[in-house]
């Protein structure tokens, strides 16, 4: 095949996904993707697995947590100031579905927006009453039945202040984006002794699940150091898949959009593409074991 021909071929695999449909998680899940360091694709990762997701049979929503917005403006949905956001669903006016926007480019990919006003949330939620779970609070079951969604992605703000401590608290599960880069593990022992005191304190359930490697690029020695580390400390914790550096990923949002409508046949849309079927295929793996281990326990029993 030509070039032109095999970008056309991945094109038509994400445009046209009936033929690789992911499996829908038996169980929603609830994901906050956090790292404390700015500048990793944390919410560049967030909305492309959720537009993978949303494009291959499951149903996602987006919480933008971050005061900056950007998961909001990849996804194209309204954030000017005044607009329903995750701002008055933290302080009490609203619930969460009230504020939950359909995104234009797929029916079944939403996302609660975050405004300018959230700025000031972290100030405001320090004299409130179970400052720590408002979060958790709105992403009750009923609110979420309502949505009908099998994913929550929670993008964080790059620190680890209130918004990202509300965050861990409303979600079991921890997706950590890691840079190919130098400094990759700057930081992140101080992520992780967060999640533990956030785990022995307020939210028992909280584990990391899933790390992704991110602006991988295969002509630096570099980059293959950085992986190899990764993979020698988290293990199996590490997808495969790994996101490649892309100019194309990097200009997608300009354009109010993820890189998978922007430009399908890309580098970088196949490699979310894969890293969303990896990240749904494994938990589908895992849900399995455990029903097998409860089956072969309960004949034991028996």
């Amino acid at each position: 095949m030509t070039p032109i021909a095999e970008e056309a071929a991945r094109a038509a695999r994400v445009l046209h996904p009936e033929d690789h449909r992911m499996p829908r998680p038996s169980r929603r899940r609830v994901i906050t993707v956090a790292n404390q360091k700015g500048g990793v694709g944390k919410t560049t990762s967030t909305v492309n697995l959720a537009a993978a997701l949303a494009l291959h049979g499951a149903r996602v929503l987006v919480v933008d947590l971050d005061p900056q917005g950007n998961a909001s403006t990849a996804l194209g949905v309204d954030h000017r100031s005044g607009v329903p956001s995750i701002y008055e669903v933290l302080i009490g006016e609203m619930t969460l579905d009230e504020a939950a926007q359909v995104c234009d480019r797929s029916p079944d990919l939403l996302c609660v927006p975050a405004t300018i006003d959230l700025a000031g949330a972290e100030i405001e939620l320090v004299s409130m009453m179970n400052r720590e779970s408002r979060l958790r609070q709105a992403l009750a079951s009923d609110v979420l039945d309502r949505l009908d969604v099998d994913y929550v992605l929670i993008d964080c703000p790059p620190s680890l202040g209130l918004l990202t401590l509300n965050a861990m608290v409303a979600a079991p599960e921890v997706l950590i984006p890691i840079q190919c880069e130098y400094y990759a593990l700057e930081g992140l022992s101080q992520l992780l002794n967060n999640i533990g005191l956030v785990q022995s304190h307020l939210n028992p359930s909280l584990h990391v699940s899933t790390i992704l490697l991110t602006m991988y690029d295969g002509r630096t020695k570099l980059a293959d150091q950085v992986t190899h580390e990764v993979r020698s400390h988290f293990g199996d914790l590490v997808l495969r898949t790994v996101i490649p550096r892309s100019v194309k990923v990097s200009e997608a949002p300009g354009f109010g959009q993820t890189v998978l409508t922007y430009d399908p046949g890309s580098r970088g849309a196949m490699s979310y593409l894969d890293a969303a079927r990896e990240f749904a295929i494994r938990a589908a793996v895992a849900e399995r074991r455990t029903e097998s281990a409860a089956a072969s326990t309960t004949g034991d029993h028996g």
